[in-house]
């Protein structure tokens, strides 16, 4: 017996030392419920886009094969806002757990490390006024650095957000042709005796 208590101790200790605990999000949104059968890898760039409880809208990036991507999003931003932004505050950028600044005060944000960031509470992007939508920009940028390559658009938002920001985040991405995006919700369980169902009880 004592050989074999090793091995289930020496097991247990692999899969205690092994598993990635989930890291706390930036930004907690409740997200609806929905029955998908697509799972989003984690290893595709993807942007981001968060409405929390207060409709506040986030961006953040995944890029974990390509980092060097969102060096060329900071910078397309920074020329073509004209924001100032120090080769330092670019590179805090790409380190952001959650940007979500009008453009007039992201520089005073870039310029803490990405650890300090977090504490900052965020005004959210402006997105309403429709002469003004900067995550239109925000898009249009991340579309140009990652011309060529794969990029999914993610939405998330909160069950409390309001339809008008949600309906400008949307327009944002018809502003740059862009029609195209997944909704992150939460998983539910497929309804008995759908083809999904049978597909996941086998």
């Amino acid at each position: 017996m004592t050989p074999f208590v090793d091995i289930a101790f020496l097991i247990l200790s692999f899969f205690i030392m092994a598993t990635q605990f989930k890291p706390p999000e930036p930004v907690p949104v409740e997200t609806p419920g929905s029955v998908s059968s697509a799972i989003l890898s984690d290893k595709d760039n993807a942007m981001l886009i968060t409405i929390d409880n207060s409709s506040k809208v986030y961006i953040n990036f995944s890029a974990k094969k390509e980092p060097e991507k969102l060096k060329d999003v900071i910078t397309g931003i920074n020329q073509s806002r004209n924001l100032g932004l120090s080769e330092a505050e670019m590179q805090n950028f790409t380190k952001s757990p959650i940007v979500g600044m009008p453009f007039s005060k992201l520089k005073g944000l870039l310029d803490l490390p990405p650890s300090d960031q977090e504490k900052v509470k965020q005004d959210g992007i402006p997105v309403l006024d429709t002469l003004n939508n900067e995550l239109i920009w925000w898009i249009a940028e991340a579309k140009k650095a990652f011309a060529g390559e794969k990029l999914l658009y993610l939405v998330k938002g909160d069950n409390k957000s309001k339809y008008p920001t949600f309906e400008a985040v949307i327009n944002a991405f018809r502003k740059n042709e862009e029609f195209k995006y997944n909704l992150v919700t939460s998983q539910e369980g497929a309804p008995e005796g759908t083809e999904l169902y049978k597909e996941r009880n086998r």
